[in-house]
């Protein structure tokens, strides 16, 4: 492997496709109000937006409608409540995990999601004591795009930010990972807009397969 001393993912739409459990949720709520199911391809696009968004999308609100509110924390709760039911890693991953184990490079992942969930669905992957490092917004005070919970995953597994490799699939993944003199990768298999142009972001490396990542590493 080309140097890396560690390599640190994003949760959502990097490392696991948890758009399953947020459609689950979803369609529930939908069900629950003899609402029609989501429609899956448009709503995938709101999920690194956060539940807000993929609340107003859903059903068709605006940010700050007063009725978001209440379906917003039915939302989390139900979500909380369900972690897991139908979300899992994207084809090939799990591979690319055991591989940099394999070679001794620990991994880790850097994600805007809340810690309550993050634990959660650490241990239900069995990721527990495989993860070297998990940073949330809660253990910083600029998340993403600024480089400060970045920086902090570099200084838990003990290398510098230019031995270190990050994915994401959003463009504040990359201006992150940027900022923080990290070698970027754009993941195109996760949650992008129809409007979003990967190869604008700056991203050192951009791959839309997950069998790509191997060979980027070898």
């Amino acid at each position: 492997m080309p140097g890396y001393r560690a390599v640190l993912f994003d949760l959502d739409g990097t490392l696991l496709d948890s758009a399953l459990d947020f459609y689950w949720v979803i369609d529930k709520m939908l069900a629950d109000r003899n609402l029609p199911a989501v429609d899956r391809a448009s709503f995938r696009q709101y999920v690194s937006d956060g539940a807000r968004a993929m609340i107003c999308n859903a059903f068709s609100l605006k940010t700050h409608a007063p009725e978001t509110e209440p379906l917003l924390t039915e939302f989390l709760n139900l979500y909380q409540q369900n972690l897991m039911i139908e979300a899992q890693l994207f084809t090939g991953l799990d591979t690319t995990l055991n591989q940099l184990e394999q070679h001794g490079i620990p991994w880790g992942i850097v994600t805007n999601k809340p810690e309550r969930f993050c634990h959660t669905i650490i241990e239900k992957l069995g990721f527990s004591d495989r993860c070297a490092t998990l940073v949330c917004p809660e253990h910083v005070k600029q998340r993403k795009p600024d480089p400060e919970s970045l920086l902090l995953a570099c200084q838990q597994v003990q290398c510098e930010p230019s031995e270190a490799l990050y994915l994401g699939d959003h463009q504040r993944d990359i201006e992150a990972g940027r900022r923080a003199g990290m070698t970027t990768v754009a993941c195109s298999w996760g949650y992008l807009h129809s409007s979003d142009d990967p190869a604008s972001w700056g991203a050192d490396h951009i791959i839309a397969d997950t069998r790509e990542l191997g060979a980027l590493l070898n």
